[in-house]
């Protein structure tokens, strides 16, 4: 006996031995050096990176491990290895690993950051990429179009990857399926943390996009599970589904503007994912329906507000004979165990539906096809304050939707629905961020439908064994954190990141404000002690500050002296520039804000409140390719203008827009010679939220061109627009705006003296995208 285990552990160390020995560890410290390992890589080879930073680095991993013996291409620390410049990594062959590297402080020269394919001829199959980092690794012209991650090939993983900060044209991640190697893909996108992604003001801004039009007939079989999305607002497709037999589960949506949506394909399952809204928006979504065969099951949707395409269950019509690119009839799909808590018209059906257009748009985009063949089933529906809006919304006549066994708390009405019943319900853990709600009743009747078997589990992964309405079954850990979002993404890297450098700075002179910009901090604070200061150059924003005076009662006064046309405040990618208590004065020739053309990957914020802006020839003009998220100004005057907010640079009607919020409140504005707003959005898309204009409690006088056909606001194409509550005097132009009414285009309680009027066109023509 003794020699038998003797002899086992000579044999298990000389297998060690043989491991290790078939395994070898190579430090690189330049691209050469890279590129020669991984020319020579033999399988159970580590290629390791040497700490630092990699400029222009163009990595192509191409090499062939085994299953038991993968290729690994890692960081020599993780988190260390600083990928920067133009750098893109293409992974190609067969069993390769990429671990904890760091791209940043660049953006890619070709299509992808990481692309799961090196050529035409050479794709990644059984491939990793793990614990890396893409972060604001973005294009300096936010009209270029690339892809952080692209999935070619087969079973290949994105698992625990922090991705955020994504602002230009195209999805973050794109599932490529062109081609029979890389259909029934199998690929797995897991455990990573999608950070922010922008407002792009425009469409093309997916954080995924699996598959496309063209190839949405192909089995694709992605599976998308315990990834956390944070804020993902790229456009109202956060996550979409263009191929079949995809998969998303325990996923969390955190207040994102868009919902998951089955674009194109058929057959996807969405299983037990969280969708949490906000009270301040209606724009975060949940779940948008096309096509066939989908089960949708297990899902908690809690504080959504949102209508139509961004409700919590968007159930669209159909184009009959539909086109590959446009939208498919709904059949055949099943929403059954979900739950949605606090959340207004939850189930809304025949979104889109459009059959009042066809003066404006061609029969071949009529949605007319009403949805079938559907199951809404064991429901629950649960609001903490009582409502009066209806459960189900329709945009069109009822389709045929079966609704069976549906339990209702908290809504006023639901007699008036069919398979909706009143029910007591229970809040487990009332003082959690998310409150879970259970059915009270454990004997409630449940539908039983076909296949409704397959729902084993509840969103908690417990079995049914009390088989409850809703998503939960059986709450065992009450103290379960939803947002817990040290679980996602790289171990070694930190989500949450504060400014701790900001600082409060006294200047008194011009030489001290040109000074104190240049050495400035995010978040810093530049208070002007002088009464005058004399500006003879542009001011460059490259760090967000706030600019005010000592005394908000005494005004410091800045005046840009230069005759040339220029612009006072020249804004640097992702900056926020927030004036408060001054007073600003230019010439007719110069703008007082305008983006920095060479640098426009990011979008930049203005806030003016409480001064004086006066003698520009616009407040902000806008660039070709340039994006504001929020231009703001309130309590403040402005006068002596040759225009106002010139926001029209997007011209070629792509559905591209200049600024997602321009919002102007409690002014006084007086003598502008022509427009005071031009926002402009041109070409008919619904995949954006369509632009913000607020215009409330405003005083205008002496403003506008002369002319009966101009226009003192414009919002050509503008989604959402609100003129409430101010007074128009001595308008020079025949209309003060021309207000988009199928829109969401709201005008109440403004008073005009004069000819000028505001009128509302119905039906407007626009240009299609597609």
């Amino acid at each position: 006996m003794k020699l038998f285990k003797t002899l086992t552990v000579i044999l298990f160390t000389c297998l060690i031995l043989t491991s290790c020995e078939n395994k070898t560890e190579k430090l690189v410290k330049n691209m050469a050096e890279l590129k020669s390992a991984i020319d020579n890589a033999q399988a159970g080879d580590i290629i390791v990176m040497s700490n630092g930073i990699w400029k222009d680095a163009n990595i192509d991993f191409k090499a062939i491990g085994s299953a038991d013996k993968p290729i690994v291409l890692k960081a020599e620390t993780p988190g260390q290895v600083f990928i920067e410049g133009q750098s893109f990594l293409k992974i190609a062959g067969h069993f390769l690993e990429v671990h904890d590297l760091y791209f940043r402080n660049g953006y890619t020269p070709i299509n992808a950051v990481i692309q799961f394919k090196s050529d035409k001829k050479n794709a990644a199959y059984d491939c990793k990429v793990v614990g890396c980092v893409i972060e604001n690794f973005t294009q300096l012209d936010r009209t270029k179009k690339d892809h952080w991650v692209e999935f070619w090939g087969q079973r290949n993983q994105l698992l625990s990857c922090y991705i955020a900060g994504k602002s230009n044209n195209g999805p973050t991640v794109r599932g490529q399926l062109k081609g029979n190697q890389h259909a029934n893909g199998h690929h797995l996108i897991a455990n990573n943390y999608f950070g922010p992604r922008p407002r792009r003001g425009g469409p093309r801004g997916e954080t995924m996009q699996l598959g496309d039009s063209y190839t949405s007939m192909v089995p694709a079989f992605f599976e998308v599970r315990d990834n956390f999305l944070d804020h993902c607002n790229g456009e109202v497709e956060v996550i979409s589904s263009k191929s079949n037999y995809n998969k998303f589960s325990n996923n969390v949506f955190y207040k994102c503007e868009g919902s998951l949506v089955l674009r194109h394909g058929n057959y996807a399952t969405i299983d037990s994912n969280w969708f949490i809204g906000d009270d301040d928006s209606d724009n975060i979504g949940g779940v948008r329906v096309i096509n066939t065969g989908h089960w949708i099951t297990n899902n908690y949707f809690y504080n959504l507000k949102g209508n139509e395409f961004r409700s919590a269950i968007a159930v669209m019509n159909g184009i009959p004979k539909s086109p590959l690119n446009r939208y498919n009839q709904v059949t055949d799909v099943v929403i059954a165990h979900n739950s949605w808590v606090d959340c207004i018209s939850p189930l809304q059906f025949s979104v889109g539906s459009n059959v009042n257009k066809s003066d404006v748009l061609p029969k071949s985009e009529i949605r007319s096809a009403l949805p079938i063949r559907t199951a809404v089933a064991n429901n629950l529906i649960y609001n903490s304050e009582t409502v009066s809006a209806p459960i189900v919304k329709y945009y069109d006549t009822p389709g045929d939707i079966d609704f069976e066994c549906n339990y209702v708390s908290g809504v006023n009405g639901v007699e008036n629905f069919v398979g909706f019943e009143n029910s007591e319900m229970t809040v487990v853990n009332g003082q959690s961020a998310v409150p879970f709600v259970e059915l009270a009743d454990p004997n409630a009747k449940l539908f039983d439908g076909f296949d409704f078997v397959t729902i084993k589990n509840d969103i908690f992964s417990n079995h049914r064994d009390v088989n409850h309405a809703g998503a939960i079954c059986a709450v065992k850990n009450t103290k379960f954190n939803v947002l817990n979002v040290d679980k996602y993404g790289p171990s070694w890297f930190k989500v949450s990141k504060k400014n701790a450098n900001a600082k409060r700075v006294s200047i008194k002179s011009h030489d001290e404000l040109y000074a104190s910009l240049e050495n400035a901090n995010n978040g810093d604070t530049i208070v002007v002690d002088a009464d005058v200061l004399n500006l003879d150059k542009t001011i460059k924003i490259e760090k967000s500050i706030i600019l005010t005076s000592t005394n908000k009662d005494k005004k410091a006064r800045l005046k840009f002296t230069s005759a040339d046309y220029s612009t006072a405040f020249e804004l640097g990618a992702g900056v926020d520039i927030n004036l408060q208590h001054l007073i600003v004065e230019g010439s007719k020739n110069t703008n007082c804000f305008e983006p920095n053309k060479d640098d426009m990957s990011i979008a930049a914020n203005v806030f003016v409140d409480d001064c004086t802006l006066s003698d520009f020839h616009s407040i902000y003009r806008s660039k070709k390719g340039s994006f504001a998220d929020t231009l703001k100004v309130v309590n403040s005057v402005m006068k002596n203008l040759v225009n106002g907010f010139v926001l029209d640079s997007e011209t070629d009607d792509k559905g591209d827009y200049n600024a997602e919020f321009l919002l102007l409140e409690n002014n006084q504005i007086c003598d502008v010679e022509k427009v005071f707003v031009d926002y402009h959005r041109g070409g008919y898309d619904e995949s954006t939220i369509g632009g913000n204009f607020v215009f409330n409690n405003n005083t205008v006088e002496r403003a506008g061109k002369v002319g009966s056909k101009e226009v003192l606001l414009k919002t050509h194409g503008i989604v959402n627009v609100e003129l409430l509550n101010n007074k128009f005097s001595s308008i020079k132009s025949g209309f003060v705006a021309r207000l988009w009414g199928e829109k969401n285009n709201l005008e109440s309680g403004n008073t005009v003296k004069g000819k000028s009027k505001i009128v509302t066109d119905e039906f407007v023509t626009q240009k299609l995208l597609y």
